[in-house]
């Protein structure tokens, strides 16, 4: 019975010290290598895009910046990689990034598979239209709606405005097409996307209410070998949040 209980022990703490060793390995090697690798999007104003010098900004880029300021002590110490939606869980789950940070709204099913922060923002279904007269949707009640075909934008038009006419379009700039050429009042998609709209197309005007909601949260990897840095990453969303940081940053990208 000794002899069971002592090797019972030893096992416990093999696995203790091994456990340990697992949890700092990859924290231990983003500092030996000195920049944090993170997925970004290049072509989504106002969370990641190239302004007119070909630099990436947008609210997520100060995010990374931000992160690779706090974590290794330089804001230019981090690698940017550019991806397309398709990509953004992927390149997570192949190692080929430490983090993405490019609109990834938290779901159930991504939750299986990688882990998320803290949300850093309330994304959702918004409406854009050029027609000053139109304050709230309210004055969309019967009106004709863009909407990007088999998006889930569609289900939150037909609860929130029964009676509204939705037109499928393709893209946005196929939406674009359709209120300048008046064939509808409006187009409904997601709030960030929205907003970029308007600051691109200053005529059009974003109404107030938001009709579903988002949560935008950096995409971390499972296991226990990224546990440092999920707690570095986690520490650092709340601190941004109760200093007020956050919140600036938002404003400032006119979110």
């Amino acid at each position: 019975m000794k002899s069971r209980l002592l090797n019972f022990l030893i096992a416990i703490a093999l696995w203790t010290a091994t456990s340990q060793l697992t949890i700092a390995e990859e924290w231990s090697e983003i500092k030996s290598r000195g920049k944090l690798k993170v997925a970004v999007k290049d072509n989504l104003r106002p969370l990641g895009f190239k302004d007119e010098q070909e630099n990436l900004v947008g609210l997520e880029i100060d995010l990374a910046r931000k992160l690779a300021e706090e974590l290794l002590g330089d804001a230019e110490a981090v690698k940017f990689l550019p991806v397309t939606n398709t990509e953004r869980l992927q390149v997570v789950l192949d190692d080929k990034v430490d983090l993405a940070i490019s609109r990834v709204s938290v779901t159930t099913p991504r939750a299986r598979i990688v882990d998320f922060s803290p949300y850093y923002y309330l994304d959702g279904t918004s409406i854009v239209t050029k027609n000053s007269e139109i304050k709230s949707i309210r004055g969309l009640t019967r009106s004709k709606i863009a909407v990007l075909k088999n998006s889930v934008t569609i289900a939150v038009l037909r609860n929130k405005l029964p009676q509204a006419k939705l037109v499928g379009v393709d893209s946005y700039q196929e939406a674009l097409q359709l209120i300048e050429t008046k064939q509808v009042e409006a187009f409904a998609g997601d709030r960030t996307i929205l907003t970029g709209w308007q600051q691109e197309y200053p005529a059009y005007k974003l109404l107030p209410e938001r009709l579903s909601g988002a949560a935008l949260a950096i995409v971390m990897p499972k296991g226990l070998q990224y546990q440092e840095l999920r707690s570095q990453v986690n520490q650092a969303i709340n601190r941004w949040r109760e200093s007020g940081w956050l919140e600036e940053r938002i404003e400032y990208w006119g979110l």
